[in-house]
């Protein structure tokens, strides 16, 4: 497929069929996480894979919609090891974490759609609620999650998905 065409046709995927995701396409899209760009070549990055039925619920108590992908995939960075750009003034301490988990999931979202299988950005939780329900290392710092599965039968973009603004709305010259 034509990489635009696939950027264009992806959509947030919120009505999951109960198909399971094989092992094989849930490793590759793994590795397009994994193989991801990252600051100073640092790869911060780590992906906790929930599917079992307990994870799959403690995901549900974190999130205000409920879930019902087979995978979801929590997204943070390690703290002890991201890069911080200790040449930074006005946001002293800035770090690189959420664009490297950013750009993880995005390659993993393109790679998901490219096999069929359809996703959802999830970040409209509270993080204590994410350090409330799964045990994570201390040095963890949760981001997103983006859920994975195959599309059920009724499945469809939101007519928002088409609402587009136009190239000059994002393109400056300076």
């Amino acid at each position: 497929m034509d990489l635009l065409k696939l950027f264009e046709e992806r959509y947030s995927e919120r009505n999951f069929s109960d198909k399971k995701i094989e092992k094989e396409k849930l490793d590759k899209i793994l590795e397009a996480g994994r193989i991801a760009p990252t600051a100073h070549n640092y790869q911060p990055q780590r992906f906790f894979v929930i599917k079992s039925e307990e994870g799959l619920q403690k995901a549900k108590n974190v999130t205000p919609k409920p879930l019902d992908a087979p995978v979801i995939i929590l997204f943070c960075y390690d703290k002890d090891t991201v890069w911080v750009n200790d040449r930074e003034t006005v946001f002293v301490d800035f770090n690189a974490g959420e664009q490297d988990c950013s750009i993880a999931g995005t390659q993993m979202m393109y790679m998901a759609e490219e096999m069929g299988i359809h996703t959802l950005w999830i970040r409209g939780y509270d993080s204590q609620k994410i350090y409330d329900n799964f045990d994570l290392p201390e040095n963890m710092v949760p981001v997103f999650m983006i859920a994975f599965g195959y599309p059920s039968d009724t499945s469809k973009p939101s007519p928002r998905h088409f609402m587009r603004y136009d190239i000059e709305n994002f393109v400056k010259e300076i």
